[in-house]
């Protein structure tokens, strides 16, 4: 496939989106649905990439990958005015095949891009159309096969007569074309039709015109289904939630309760691993073996071992190493190694920190900017005191060492190993390996001192 390229059309608004952001960056499971057509493209191994923008340029690039070109559609006069835009690029790539898609539909499989490239040479087709057949056909253009087969006509919903209207067999909006006679088809297209606009299905009336050929592949309906407003958006989600669902039941992954368990494209999981409700998986998550992910729990851009468990708590952009045990109620923040078999237990909220192997934070405590050696236990309501109002600081602690409840830890600071922390200390100085520091007051009582002015009324409590 090397001498083929792909035009991704992108020029579509979000006015019916009610968005101030281009139509293609809506997202379906957390991705633009651009993203989700240029990643078909990739894995369909289409590297050479040119996507018709129209508004929210700049936007929209930012998504695209580094390597695609761009064509601009200042006026936006149909599907057929589009691929103009993206002329030049085809001459000048000397390219032979070229596949057209529309940047916001994006459950098309790279399986079939690939699959229809292949019927499209073998048949030497002038154009292959990818096709569907749905029940309720309404505003979908309708395939005219002709005697042999073959498609003689797309005829928009708008231009269609009752009978054509009947027909159930729809345009899917994809289409492999010979880049040569792409080129001078759209030279002959025009726009006499109801909406006065340059169709980029009037190819398919060039080309039985000019004794060439027009195959058809048929493919699930899901690959036409785009979105014009947050409706069609949401129906998008829920085809794309249940099809991301069904690759991990099929991998072995035990998910007892699917409607309620929502997972990104790009979310690996192995076998063994059990998904709870309310549990949403996204990014570039990678979860291991015999797991227990949820339920109510959220992972983003994070890597989790085998063994694990996470109840009801947000991990993100953070590594959890085998046996780490996270919850209920934890915050592990982006830029977090968790060591083998930590516990992270409630109400602990975890930044930009290296968790020791076997070390243990049960509740109630805020770690920043920190790095803990192995073995550690930290009790109730520790604090990392990492910031100063103007820089980050970060603390040390060395292994083995037992931090007590209610301990302040003030940054910058270094604790040996093995440090025996009392409770209620306030620490402000490096303490050595193998010392027990005190950093309190120490407890005075005064009889007799409460009887008058010391003690609260009813009306302030």
């Amino acid at each position: 496939m090397e001498k083929v390229c792909a035009i991704l059309l992108a020029a579509g608004d979000g006015k019916r989106m009610k968005s101030q952001k281009p139509k293609v960056l809506c997202e379906v499971l957390f991705q633009p649905m651009i993203t989700w057509v240029t990643n078909a493209l990739a894995e369909a191994g289409i590297e050479n990439c040119c996507a018709v923008l129209g508004s929210g340029v700049e936007q929209v690039r930012a998504v695209l990958p580094e390597h695609y070109a761009t064509a601009l559609q200042q006026e936006r006069k149909g599907t057929g005015h589009a691929v103009m835009m993206a002329a030049d690029y085809i001459k000048s790539g000397g390219f032979t095949d070229v596949v057209v898609l529309c940047g916001d539909a994006p459950l098309i499989k790279p399986q079939d891009i690939k699959a229809v490239y292949g019927q499209h040479k073998a048949d030497g087709n002038a154009a292959t159309v990818f096709v569907a057949h749905l029940s309720d056909p309404a505003g979908y253009g309708r395939i005219v096969r002709d005697k042999d087969g073959g498609v003689s006509a797309i005829v928009e919903q708008a231009d269609a007569d009752p009978k054509t209207q009947k027909i159930n067999e729809i345009n899917a909006g994809v289409y492999w074309f010979d880049a040569k006679f792409l080129l001078e088809a759209l030279d002959g297209i025009s726009t006499s039709n109801a909406k006065g606009e340059y169709y980029l299905t009037d190819t398919v009336g060039a080309a039985v015109k000019g004794d060439r050929r027009v195959g058809a592949y048929t493919t699930h309906f899901t690959a036409a289904m785009g979105a014009n407003d947050r409706l069609g958006l949401s129906a998008l989600n829920k085809m794309a939630q249940y099809y991301v669902l069904d690759r991990l039941l099929s991998d072995g992954v035990d998910i007892p309760f699917r409607d309620q368990v929502v997972v990104g494209p790009n979310v690996k999981i192995s076998a063994d691993t059990t998904i709870l409700p309310g549990c949403i998986l996204k990014g570039d998550t990678t979860i291991g073996e015999g797991c227990e992910i949820g339920p109510n729990t959220q992972l983003t851009n994070t890597v989790v071992g085998n063994g694990c468990k996470v109840v009801a708590s947000f991990v993100d952009s953070s590594q959890l190493e085998d046996g780490v045990s996270i919850g209920p109620m934890a915050n592990i923040r982006p830029g977090c190694v968790i060591g083998q078999k930590v516990k992270i237990g409630d109400f602990v909220e975890v930044k930009s920190s290296v968790i020791g192997a076997k070390s243990a934070i049960s509740h109630l405590s805020y770690v920043g900017d920190s790095d803990v050696g192995e073995g550690c236990n930290l009790g109730c309501g520790i604090v990392t005191v990492n910031y100063d109002g103007k820089n980050k600081h970060r603390t040390v602690i060395g292994s083995e060492s037992f931090i007590g409840c209610n301990t302040n830890l003030i940054a910058p600071i270094t604790l040996g190993d093995r440090v025996y922390c009392a409770a209620g200390t306030t620490l402000t100085e490096d303490v050595p390996s193998e010392a027990l520091v005190i950093g309190r007051c120490r407890q005075t009582v005064k009889e007799n001192k409460n009887k008058d002015g010391l003690r609260f009324k009813k009306s302030n409590r």
